[in-house]
This record gives structure tokens, sequence and C-alpha cells, in this order.
């Protein structure tokens, strides 16, 4: 599902972003309802995911220093994150796949093509994409649910 947003980003950089668990669900751009135990909430050029069992929170967080870490893992949360590139040729072809996916929510911001957020559900968990143009920066997240196998 692809969502036009006539909100700017509120995250200017890769490095301004912040990741914690269990946090208040946060004031959100729009909501996708995956199923029935899932929300996919975007925020401004962030996201949070609620699922039964916590928050997951990726974004400029007030009172929080910015801090993404590369991989947390308690067995049964596993969260990878990366910051590369952009290269805007895969990521308008990756928004364009996935603004027709039922199970992923693509946000876009005013001002350039490429100023977009968006999730998508997996098997069992999550992918999300953050792109910043005016830095050329593009930070991907994946978070795996369950038992590690």
């Amino acid at each position: 599902m692809l969502v036009r947003l006539d909100t700017p980003y509120a995250d200017t950089t890769a490095g301004d972003l912040s990741f914690a668990l269990g946090l208040p669900v946060l004031p959100a751009l729009h909501v996708l309802y995956v199923g029935s135990t899932m929300e996919f909430r975007l925020l401004g050029a962030s996201h949070q995911v609620v699922w039964p069992g916590g928050v997951e929170t990726v974004a400029c967080l007030p009172g929080h220093a910015p801090h993404l870490p590369g991989a947390v893992d308690d067995g049964a949360y596993r969260f990878n994150s990366t910051v590369e590139p952009l290269d805007r040729t895969a990521v308008q072809a990756l928004w364009r796949q996935l603004e027709r996916d039922p199970h992923a929510l693509v946000g876009a911001f005013p001002g350039d093509p490429d100023a977009v957020t968006a999730m998508r559900a997996e098997e069992t968990g999550w992918r999300t994409w953050h792109a910043y143009p005016q830095t050329g920066e593009l930070v991907t997240t994946h978070t795996t649910l369950g038992a590690p196998s």
C-alpha cells in the first residue's frame, strides 16, 4: 500500500536514528493492520511495529541518544540493521514492488521521489527501508520472531 504524505521528514540522517523495544505506541502518520496481530506504524521517516509480544521503534527519539545497533538477538527476537549508500534505481524498483503488496506499507514524503519509508511483513517477521536522499543513505532492518532455527 502506497501512502503519499503531506508531512516532511522528521529524521534527517541515518545517524539520527535510535532503536528501542517496549516504548509506548507513538502517534503515527499512517497505520497498516497486518492480519489481526500486527500494526505497521509509519512515523516521520521512521517506524514502529506492534505485535502481541512487543513494540519495536526505529526513530529519532527525544531523550534517547542516537544509536542504531547492527544486531540484537535475545533468541526469540532478532533484529539486524544496515546503513548503505542509496541506490536510487534499486530503491525506486523496490517501492514500485511494495506499493502493490497488501502486506506492505510505503510512505512517500514530499520533495523527493526517493524520500520513502517502507515496511513489509514476512512469514516470521518484517523488513523495513528508510531512504535519506538528502544524505544518500538507505537504512534497512530485518526482524525475525520465534525460536532460532
